[in-house]
């Protein structure tokens, strides 16, 4: 699949393919004819996914892939090379959610996050993209959020990991234009994924946590977006080229509204943020 068609039989990678968005990205091209490498920590999962797509008459491959491990992910990306070929479509999906007051936030938890949202990203960058730039043909499709412009608080380390995927992905963009290669930064805002149920919530005890994992599932769910629609802007993005995608409604106002007024912005924010501390 390359930017402006959808070419069946093209190869599509997609890291955290287990669950959520990913495992809907992964359908996704998968209806579209593309052979669909499926990745994710929980290798049940990914068999999953594997076993979905094969149901529909597709083509898949499961693997374990914990994306943290740079070691692991250079290892991945030779194997699926060599078996399989240079993918066509790389999406770094793979992340996990964090909240909790910064001073909350144990650092090896701070650090948990920067390694599977950003590393991983970067590490999947790593691992494919001099392959695809030496063939001068390529998509790159990291998953951001729309909480890398929105300081959001009590979420500082899910944050700023995702914000550091926004500006990453600007400047791999840059950087492989010359090469041919597309990167595309998708951000979704509340998706009903089962990101929240696994969500660290730090300084709570953990019948607290779970109280506050609930009631996530509970508002995430009443929002009714689905994985199966940020998947759909995904597959559009790529087909049409696209370089960022805020996805939900409140994704496009909060990305527009940190650009025009981002002074007000952070305003905004730091009220929101001195009314939960009272």
């Amino acid at each position: 699949m390359t930017s402006g068609s959808a070419q069946r039989n093209s190869l599509v990678v997609v890291t955290g393919g287990g669950s959520g968005i990913g495992r809907e990205t992964a359908l996704a091209f998968a209806r579209k004819g593309a052979r669909v490498v499926v990745a994710d920590i929980n290798l049940d999962t990914a068999n999953e996914t594997v076993g979905l797509i094969e149901k529909s008459g597709g083509t898949a491959h499961s693997y374990a892939l914990d994306v943290s491990d740079e070691a692991v992910v250079t290892a991945f990306a030779d194997d699926v090379c060599a078996n399989h070929g240079v993918p066509d479509v790389l999406i770094n999906n793979a992340g996990i959610g964090q909240a909790g007051r910064f001073f909350d936030t144990p650092s090896a938890d701070f650090q948990r996050v920067l390694s599977i949202n950003l590393n991983g990203v970067v590490y999947g960058c790593r691992a494919f993209g001099p392959r695809m730039a030496e063939r001068k043909r390529g998509h790159i499709v990291n998953i951001s959020s729309a909480a890398a412009y929105t300081p959001l608080p009590e979420m500082s380390a899910y944050v700023t990991s995702k914000a550091a995927v926004f500006m990453f992905s600007d400047v791999l963009r840059g950087e492989l234009g010359r090469d041919k290669v597309k990167v595309s930064t998708i951000c979704p805002g509340i998706v009903n994924t089962n990101i929240i149920r696994t969500t660290q919530f730090s300084g709570l005890s953990p019948e607290d946590e779970a109280n506050r994992q609930q009631q996530g599932a509970g508002l995430y769910a009443k929002r009714g977006y689905g994985p199966e629609r940020v998947a759909k802007q995904i597959v559009n993005a790529v087909t049409k080229g696209k370089s960022i995608v805020p996805v939900t409604p409140e994704a496009h106002m909060q990305y527009h509204f940190s650009r025009l007024a981002p002074a007000l912005n952070r305003f905004f924010w730091g009220r929101v943020s001195d009314k939960l501390n009272k």
